[in-house]
């Protein structure tokens, strides 16, 4: 096995004090660096600047559900995180403490929803029929639901109501998401005027992140880890606007990890970006031959995550090992609600 296809061959010390609890505020303050030959300090109402008229940022608008639910099971208390539907009323999700959950077994939860457990899934999945589907279900999970934060960002009473604000970006449209794009939760109405001021375009795409972004890899063959596949879609318009912005020399900025996956998911071999609707499993890993991106913006990642290894493929091991060094020491903020960083691709020889 190669030494690229070692999960420890993705580790670093993280000091919990950098690990982010809130977001800054207004959101547009957070840190940026710019990832390149050479590391420089930003904030985000910089990125204009480091931006050039032509350029097209992609954006996911995917709206989080408050899909983490707590109910019983008989006289058993249960923690519920649905994070893919099925079907209206059939969700896949996840349950503390599952081991004990059986086929057939009746989840019950606040006002009136219950689920009845169809099937358990290798990796801690269970598939559940639920009482209430679509918009009824949806109009439940606002009532009774929590924001599903990761586990890293620790609430004595669990997510609270600025959470449910915080943890959703300006452009969240379409629900589906239990995780958010946190890349998106930088961006403010003040920095997208300048970013068009400037000759900026953008334009959105969806990919509902499930809860398997917050699973740890358990195997250190990489090759061996899969990605619990998510949903994604890309418009006709959508894809005529990147292919058109890059043909005319704009560069193609997707704004998260997500966006990225569902971008290379959707391009043909000559890089073009085709419609989509369907799921996506892609992990990108060293040696994967970057096709729709030019640059790409996202957040800090965990160590040992199929996050932290998507970036060392785009923008170089050694060189990302070194930025996450000078951001553990300048002061960045870690993770969902942390700072931000530019990167520009590993140069290929």
């Amino acid at each position: 096995m190669k030494a690229s296809e070692r999960l420890s061959h993705y580790d670093f010390d993280l000091p919990k004090e950098r690990i982010a609890d809130r977001p800054v505020s207004p959101r547009d303050a957070a840190r940026l660096l710019a990832v390149g030959e050479e590391f420089l300090d930003h904030t985000m109402r910089d990125l204009s600047a480091l931006l050039a008229p032509g350029d097209l940022l992609v954006f996911n608008d995917t709206r989080v559900l408050p899909a983490r639910l707590f109910g019983h099971r008989d006289q058993a208390k249960i923690e519920v995180t649905l994070h893919k539907a099925l079907a209206a009323d059939r969700w896949l999700a996840f349950a503390r403490p599952g081991k004990k959950l059986g086929v057939g077994n009746r989840l019950c939860f606040a006002e009136g929803l219950e689920a009845e457990v169809l099937e358990k899934r290798e990796g801690g999945e269970i598939a559940l029929q639920l009482n209430q589907g679509g918009e009824a279900l949806s109009a439940t999970l606002e009532r009774i639901g929590r924001v599903p934060l990761p586990p890293y960002i620790r609430r004595d009473e669990g997510p609270d109501a600025k959470d449910r604000e915080d943890y959703q970006t300006i452009f969240a449209a379409t629900p589906g998401a239990v995780a958010a794009p946190t890349a998106g939760l930088h961006y403010t109405e003040r920095l997208l005027r300048a970013l068009e001021a400037r000759g900026i375009g953008r334009v959105m795409l969806t990919l509902h992140v499930g809860a398997g972004t917050f699973l740890p890899v358990t195997t250190e063959n990489l090759a061996e880890h899969r990605l619990h596949s998510e949903w994604g879609q890309i418009s006709k318009n959508a894809a005529r606007t990147i292919n058109e912005a890059r043909a005319k020399g704009g560069r193609i900025v997707p704004v998260g990890t997500t966006a990225l996956r569902l971008l290379e998911t959707a391009a043909d071999a000559n890089g073009l970006v085709q419609p989509f609707e369907g799921e996506t499993s892609l992990f990108i890993k060293p040696g994967h031959a970057f096709r729709a991106a030019d640059l790409l913006l996202t957040n800090f990642h965990l160590p040992r995550s199929t996050l932290f290894v998507l970036v060392c493929a785009f923008a170089g091991r050694t060189r990302m090992l070194e930025a996450y060094a000078h951001a553990i020491r300048t002061g960045y903020r870690f993770y969902s609600y942390g700072d931000c960083c530019l990167l520009t691709p590993e140069a290929k020889e």
